[in-house]
């Protein structure tokens, strides 16, 4: 695979630099956990915390690991890539769509319901619902569309 700087050397693999840094949170809350729960006499909040902490990081970790194998080697895993070596399409974002708007009122509402009565939490979801539905299929015309 060629980069416009020649061919990627071998040892370089995708993922690296986030497999080591997820197998690093494992490396570093599991032990904490274990000085914590020695220490503070097996306190269960903060000893469970640090080790569920750990292995969600040994979850995130091992995926990126198992990853790592299936995928090509990105722009990003090479030392001697351009930044132009990553540019492409990213995304469809509306220009001028009004239904984030409508989300955050929806958000709004149903925040003021913890203060003002539980009915206008239920009336924010309500909006919320028809802001996500009306975002999420902003651009659908039906099937029939030509």
């Amino acid at each position: 695979m060629s980069h416009g700087h020649g061919d990627v050397p071998e040892q370089v693999k995708p993922l690296r630099v986030e497999a080591w840094l997820f197998s690093a949170g494992v490396a570093f809350f599991v032990p904490i956990g274990l000085i914590y729960g020695y220490v503070a006499d097996w306190e269960a909040v903060g000893t469970v915390g640090f080790l569920l902490l750990g292995g969600m990081f040994a979850l995130a970790g091992g995926y990126m690991w198992i990853t790592a194998r299936r995928i090509d080697i990105r722009p990003e895993d090479t030392p001697t890539a351009d930044i132009e070596d990553r540019a492409g399409e990213v995304g469809v974002f509306s220009p001028h769509s009004w239904w984030p708007l409508v989300l955050g009122v929806a958000v709004t509402l149903a925040f003021a319901g913890i203060a003002i009565g539980w009915w206008m939490t239920g009336l924010g979801f309500a909006v919320g619902i028809v802001g996500l539905v009306g975002q999420l299929f902003e651009f659908s015309r039906g099937q029939h569309v030509h």
